[in-house]
């Protein structure tokens, strides 16, 4: 599909950019989430003068031929590449921590030319996990909605699982279900605590399939464990109180405090190394009136601890 088609909100009056069959294979050419207004060469004035109207550039719609309300779109990633560079950011006003730190304007532009890893500095190793953050269909209701909620339709749902191997299940809400993808993410964790990822541009191709009558109420997936991500021993932060929210924040705040004092990166770094490589689970919410939110950080990456 050519990457000038492009939309930036959600709308079932689309045109489609491209009519295909069950069976057929879509091959992509993503922008990276901000529209190229960040790139290699930015620094932190592009960041602070962004153009919020061009954010989330999806390819699409996608009218697949013979999908109907109540069926399944089936979308497998078939294979997924960066085009060798990316960026993570800190935005005011943006991000878990927004409430109870303030962080200002921060830019790191990564090198990803290897294809399996980035380097923060010297001092930290970062493998490369791509995906895309937005998968998802036309939303049932007309009108035009903005992309970064997600929904029962899918969209910017950022699950990092949703990788090379996988395939999503999304619900069709209207004829030719009008699938669309963007916002590329080379590497995250559970949470994208600070409202970025490793934000890049991506070479995506992508199989379409229908499964008729499947009344799905959500998306669903099968996913496939990561050789890349699987490591010997983590960091692990405890949050802790009556509300998940503020359980979240605390693991991630001990996180931050962790890092900066064992290995000695700035603030900034450190909320976003939580950001790409640090897991938020749901560790428990049964034992009534306290939840367990805990943050997992791989020690490996840190090469002084080899």
């Amino acid at each position: 599909m050519s990457p000038d088609k492009v939309h930036y909100k959600w709308d079932n009056s689309l045109e489609p950019a491209l009519v295909i069959d069950p069976g057929d294979r879509v091959v992509y050419e993503l922008r990276d989430v901000s529209d190229y207004q960040i790139n290699p060469n930015s620094t932190v004035e592009d960041l602070k003068n962004l153009d919020w109207s061009r954010l989330y550039p999806l390819a699409g719609p996608v009218y697949v031929n013979g999908a109907e309300p109540g069926d399944a779109l089936v979308v497998k990633v078939v294979d997924i590449k960066t085009k060798g560079w990316g960026w993570s950011a800190i935005i005011p006003g943006y991000g878990l921590l927004n409430d109870v730190e303030y962080f200002d304007y921060y830019l790191r532009i990564w090198d990803l030319s290897s294809g399996e890893f980035t380097m923060l500095d010297d001092k930290v190793i970062i493998p490369l996990n791509p995906f895309c953050g937005v998968m998802g269909v036309a939303r049932a209701e007309k009108g035009e909605f903005p992309v970064m909620p997600p929904g029962s339709f899918g969209g910017n749902m950022d699950c990092k699982h949703l990788t090379r191997g996988s395939t999503l299940y999304l619900p069709v809400f209207v004829k030719g279900a009008l699938f669309s993808v963007g916002d590329g993410h080379a590497a995250q964790g559970d949470g994208e605590v600070c409202v970025t990822a490793i934000e890049a541009p991506l070479y995506v191709v992508l199989e379409f399939d229908l499964i008729k009558n499947a009344n799905l109420k959500r998306p669903q997936a099968i996913i496939h464990k990561d050789p890349i991500r699987t490591f010997d021993t983590y960091y692990l932060t405890v949050g802790v109180g009556s509300d998940l929210m503020t359980a979240a924040r605390d693991a991630v705040l001990d996180m931050i405090d962790l890092i900066v004092s064992k290995h000695k990166l700035s603030r900034e770094d450190a909320y976003i190394l939580t950001s790409i490589m640090a897991d938020l689970k749901i560790s428990e919410i049964v034992d009534k009136p306290n939840w367990i939110v805990t943050a997992h950080l791989p020690k490996d990456i840190f090469i002084e601890e080899g």
